[in-house]
């Protein structure tokens, strides 16, 4: 951990478009998606638990992943998050080659970045016990979004805007032909399910260590393909935020129009390639990119454009520091410390809301860790 000021060039403390600030909305959007899962989920099972009630029920359903196909909100968290490292390059990596930087020197730290995320991945799924590798997870959140990450910014470092678009549907339409003209061992051409599909085929054939579901990891090798136009999408709408002529307000417009196509194009696609989380299918990089499109576009045009900032501080706190905190549970007993400060008030609580009281006060306990950070200007650099 290092002390550091907003000219951070982490993949997760991107710069603004505007006289070298940060981009507020970016930080903000970063904030509001770890919200959900430094908390906030917890906040919405209780309540579904504490009023019976329809709506937070089907709230609570939408903070589950499906089974294997289809699609719930929190699915989006981790692409948003991608997505949003993409956006971040043109003003982190871009910035390094714009100051004079060579393409190879740039090219190592882009590298260096996504391999430590790999391993902060590896250090999160298993701790730093010495086990067989055997007992060992390698597939992770923090280890996909290090290599798509990595190999987004090799392909922004070495080629231009349109080929970037080549290549962002060059990867997602040979993953759909890839998956559609195989299968795994005795399983008919372009099984789709976790047994029979290919790419999970290959997972458990060449990935060392377990697979987070046994014959299947969500993390694979095979899905961190298509994983890589995600933050190719992020590239370019950073690239469009920083170099468009455009004012902000046709910018927010442009990237929600591009939005709306996406989910589109996924609705259409998901009859022949359904939407998957697990796979990470083509259907399911055009519809969390069309959602994080429009998210993105939102808040830029709220924060950026039209200058409400205030309201977004809260969630910029956790943006700021988003990897950190989503790695503190190895080193920080949120619970111990959650009961230490607010147990008295959980018992002051009537029975049936206590849960939902404590779940609030888990949440105010990790931001203000967060917020003593952001005083003293403590960030995680990656």
């Amino acid at each position: 951990m290092s002390k550091h000021h907003s000219q951070s060039l982490a993949p997760d403390s991107p710069l603004g478009p505007i006289g070298g600030q940060r981009l507020y909305s970016l930080d903000a959007l970063r904030g509001f998606d770890m919200f959900w899962i430094l908390g906030a989920e917890d906040i919405v099972n209780t309540l579904a638990q504490a009023t019976g009630s329809p709506f937070w029920a089907g709230f609570a359903n939408q903070l589950t992943h499906p089974a294997w196909n289809g699609f719930h909100l929190y699915d989006l968290i981790f692409p948003l998050f991608l997505f949003m490292a993409g956006v971040s390059s043109p003003y982190s990596t871009g910035r390094e080659l714009e100051k004079g930087n060579g393409r190879k020197k740039v090219l190592m730290r882009v590298i260096k970045r996504g391999l430590i995320l790999v391993l902060l991945g590896i250090f999160h799924n298993n701790g730093l016990h010495l086990r067989p590798i055997s007992d060992i997870r390698f597939g992770s959140v923090l280890g996909r979004i290090g290599l798509a990450y990595m190999f987004a910014n090799i392909i922004y470092i070495y080629t231009k805007r349109n080929t970037q678009i080549i290549w962002f549907w060059s990867l997602i339409i040979g993953y759909w032909l890839l998956l559609k003209f195989t299968s795994a061992p005795g399983f008919p051409m372009g099984d789709l399910t976790m047994e029979g599909n290919f790419a999970s085929y290959i997972d458990r054939t060449i990935m060392p260590g377990k697979l987070y579901l046994g014959i299947h990891d969500p993390e694979g090798i095979m899905s961190t393909i298509p994983a890589i136009s995600t933050g190719l999408l992020g590239i370019l709408t950073g690239t469009y935020i920083k170099k468009s002529s455009h004012n902000g307000g046709r910018k927010s417009f442009w990237m929600a129009v591009s939005g709306v196509v996406l989910i589109i194009i996924a609705l259409i696609w998901n009859f022949n390639f359904p939407i998957n989380k697990n796979l990470w299918t083509s259907s399911f990089v055009c519809l969390v990119g069309g959602i994080s499109l429009l998210l993105f576009s939102l808040f830029y045009y709220i924060i950026d454009v039209k200058g409400y900032k205030k309201w977004a501080f809260f969630f910029k706190v956790i943006g700021m520091n988003s990897i950190l905190i989503y790695l503190s549970g190895h080193f920080i007993n949120w619970e111990y410390a959650t009961n230490g400060f607010f147990q008295w008030l959980g018992q002051l609580t009537p029975v049936l809301y206590a849960p939902v009281v404590m779940a609030i006060c888990y949440v105010v306990v990790k931001w203000a860790f967060l917020y003593f950070l952001y005083l003293k200007k403590v960030f995680l650099r990656v």
